[in-house]
């Protein structure tokens, strides 16, 4: 009975993961639509009729609050992409936290549509293991790249970088150098990853090999490391 509870939750927050970030987005669209119809409409409508156009006083102009939107989120991410913008972004959200229920609730709808754009980043290629913060201890960390330039000239070893994020918001966490030989990779995608680190391990995905893994409990050896292929960037 405990493993089907157990079993359970587990989907349960599965499904949570997928469709809050949906309905939140549903709902700020939403609310973002209805708010520029309701304002924009009667004045398009006004402009239209001194325009001499043939319509109703009452006339609702269709799509006006999807097209406002559209460019609201267009100016906004070209105002907050300078250096100028990126500073009232900080100084609006320094604002915003120091307010105590909108700090809740801005601080989790932002670290949701971060985790969001972070499992879509393709900058991560691999989910991978690495001993961290001491041998026998373990964390999934995702891989960005091959170590280049002087980092990698100076150790004479093959180091990857990879980014050790932390739980549970993925969207801060550590930038580490390691050899190649001390990371397992991992068959798990990406975004399985970020939901198994969200969830503090409650969310985690099927593995073929799960078998060998429990007989390991038995006596069995552990399948070994899997060398990082060459595929990494």
């Amino acid at each position: 009975m405990k493993a089907v509870v157990l079993k359970i939750r587990r989907l349960f927050l599965a499904g949570l993961l997928v469709t809050l970030p949906l309905a939140i987005t549903i709902l700020v669209f939403k609310f973002a639509f209805e708010t520029l119809d309701n304002f924009l409409g009667p004045i398009v409508t006004h402009l239209l009729r001194q325009a001499g156009l043939p319509i109703a006083q009452n006339y609702q102009t269709p799509g006006i609050g999807v097209v406002a939107t559209f460019l609201l989120v267009l100016l906004l991410g070209l105002f907050t992409t300078n250096f100028i913008g990126r500073k009232l972004l900080r100084l609006g959200e320094w604002l915003l936290a120091q307010i105590p229920v909108i700090r809740s609730v801005y601080i989790g709808a932002k670290q949701i549509i971060d985790t969001i754009a972070l499992s879509g980043n393709q900058s991560f290629s691999k989910v991978v293991m690495v001993e961290y913060p001491r041998k026998g201890i373990y964390c999934l960390a995702f891989i960005t790249g091959r170590t280049k330039g002087e980092a990698q000239a100076r150790t004479g070893k093959e180091l990857i970088n990879i980014f050790l994020p932390t739980t549970p918001n993925p969207t801060s966490g550590f930038f580490l150098l390691v050899p190649s030989e001390d990371l397992m990779e991992m068959e798990m995608t990406v975004e399985d990853g970020i939901k198994m680190i969200v969830s503090g391990g409650l969310v985690t995905p099927p593995f073929a090999g799960e078998t060998e893994t429990t007989g390991a409990n038995n006596g069995d050896s552990l399948p070994g490391r899997t060398p990082i292929s060459d595929k990494t960037g």
